[in-house]
């Protein structure tokens, strides 16, 4: 990494390329060290994937499906991040300062889309486990969003949960709460102003079929 931010774009704040130059078709192995793993099994994938090395067992039970060698800029993986945003994907590169590059431009885009990191919101698999253990059978969980994709990740956690289930339309229509998770609410009453949309995920805490 640089020791100032002179390479960041005043307007993406993306680094750029001219200050990470190196030839094409040169031959790093020539005058390079690094260390080479004995096995992908001794591969620190953290470094990659920091916010997958939080999970506990995620970072062993997903495999990389993407391998780009000769990433170069890594233009090809930024676009299939896009297509594919739960896939795991890695590139290689033997020019130092290309790599340097791909590593910069990565936690640039981390930080330009933070809502993308569900995973540290108020609702995950980790942390329905602890609100299943505080509440009652029978309590409900109630969930609203303007953002869409969270809105389906959180429907998605508390879906594939076995100590919660959704509540009916029936049961929806009847709860007086439900209207109030979109109005009562100073974020809630904004979206309303603009014409926004909000997504809910509510459910109930039950006891599971044996």
């Amino acid at each position: 990494m640089l020791e100032n931010e002179a390479y960041l774009s005043k307007t993406t704040h993306l680094p750029r390329k001219r200050f990470f130059r190196a030839r094409a078709h040169s031959n790093p192995l020539s005058d390079s060290h690094f260390p080479v793993p004995v096995s992908p099994s001794q591969v620190d994938y953290s470094v990659h994937y920091p916010q997958l090395h939080l999970l506990s067992d995620s970072i062993s039970s997903k495999k990389v499906e993407f391998a780009d060698i000769g990433c170069g800029f890594g233009g090809l993986l930024i676009s299939l991040a896009t297509l594919f945003p739960e896939t795991l994907m890695i590139g290689m590169e033997l020019r130092d300062k290309v790599t340097e590059y791909v590593k910069e431009r990565i936690v640039a885009l981390r930080k330009a889309n933070p809502e993308k990191n569900h995973r540290r919101r108020v609702i995950s698999p980790h942390l329905l486990d602890e609100y299943a253990y505080a509440l009652r059978v029978g309590g409900i969980i109630y969930t609203i969003t303007d953002v869409e994709e969270l809105g389906e990740w959180m429907n998605s956690c508390l879906k594939g949960h076995p100590l919660f289930e959704a509540l009916t339309q029936e049961e929806l229509d009847a709860d007086p709460v439900v209207n109030l998770l979109s109005s009562a609410t100073e974020e809630g009453q904004k979206v309303s102003r603009n014409g926004g949309q909000t997504f809910q995920a509510i459910y109930r805490r039950i006891i599971p079929f044996n």
